[in-house]
């Protein structure tokens, strides 16, 4: 049931299996319900295959007033050799989640201490990404995507299911990002005419909370290509059906490619911006390259992953 679209797990499966650890971290350490609010750059170093034993694990960084920074490794290998010898590091990020009330107000989390080295480069490093985190955030806001762009879109569009749903009534924030995932893959295939996988997810924000029974809309648009990624913005927006107004509740970058029987990524025609909103799109995802680029460790080392 884990099979994607490239042979391997698709990386929005990936996706809801981290938002799930990471929730299960929060809630142990808040002894609250909580709320995905984030989710840092996740680059997906290999696949993990169909029959592979899998590892998420989930462990408290850094905490803020009501927020809680926790730190997530996926790894995988062969199930009759997993654990004897070293497992593969598949995919790592920061995941942000905050703690709520029964009011859905944001409540006080226990301080987080560092007790011992690696927690406290654990703990540095995810002080040092705020500040890039807010300009990416920041970046975000100020883009439009209207009908002025020409370059390969999709919307998709259907209703939040009862089987969506997370323990506290609303849409499952993992879920949200397989159906990114799913959006950002019929995107970038439609646009290069083969199979795409994910291999970056950067700046995921969830704005507000998603209901079961609201139209989903899915909106996922080509802004950028590189020499083999090819940039696909996706939004994520949401409404009561009764209604036509629809709210923004989540936004990312995603970054696909197309790899050749090797599994070696291919490239792709480059994507010429045509329209005022093209080339503002276009510079928007060069900004957001320039802004991860000056970032301090877009992927943590071993030694700060405990794993080396």
């Amino acid at each position: 049931m884990d099979l994607g679209h490239s042979g391997s797990v698709d990386a929005g499966t990936i996706l809801e299996w981290v938002d799930k650890a990471a929730y299960a971290a929060a809630v142990g350490w808040a002894k609250a319900y909580c709320v995905t609010a984030y989710v840092g750059n996740i680059h997906f170093a290999a696949p993990v295959e169909v029959g592979d034993m899998v590892e998420v694990e989930a462990r408290i960084v850094h905490t803020g007033r009501t927020s809680m920074h926790i730190l997530t490794t996926v790894t995988s290998g062969d199930p009759r050799t997993f654990g004897s010898v070293p497992a593969v590091a598949r995919s790592q990020c920061l995941v942000i989640f905050v703690a709520v009330g029964d009011d859905g107000k944001p409540v006080p989390v226990p301080e987080f201490v560092p007790a011992t080295p690696l927690e406290i480069q654990q703990r540095d490093y995810a002080v040092a990404r705020i500040k890039v985190r807010e300009e990416i955030s920041e970046s975000m806001k100020r883009v439009a995507y209207t009908s002025a762009g020409t370059s390969e879109s999709v919307v998709l569009r259907f209703m939040a299911a009862p089987s969506d749903v997370n323990w506290g009534g609303k849409v499952h924030g993992g879920i949200v990002m397989d159906w990114i995932d799913e959006a950002a893959y019929v995107c970038a295939t439609r646009y290069c005419g083969r199979d795409t996988v994910a291999v970056f997810s950067g700046g995921v924000r969830f704005y507000r909370p998603l209901l079961i029974g609201h139209l989903v809309e899915v909106e996922a648009r080509l802004v950028y290509t590189g020499n083999k990624g090819m940039h696909v913005a996706v939004n994520v927006r949401s409404g009561d059906p009764k209604t036509k107004e629809m709210e923004l509740t989540t936004n990312c970058m995603t970054v696909m490619v197309t790899r050749d029987e090797s599994g070696t990524a291919v490239p792709v025609q480059p994507w010429v911006p045509v329209s005022d909103e093209d080339r503002a799109l276009h510079a928007h995802a060069r900004e957001l390259i320039e802004i991860r680029a000056k970032a301090p460790g877009n992927r943590l080392p071993n030694h700060l992953l405990g794993t080396d």
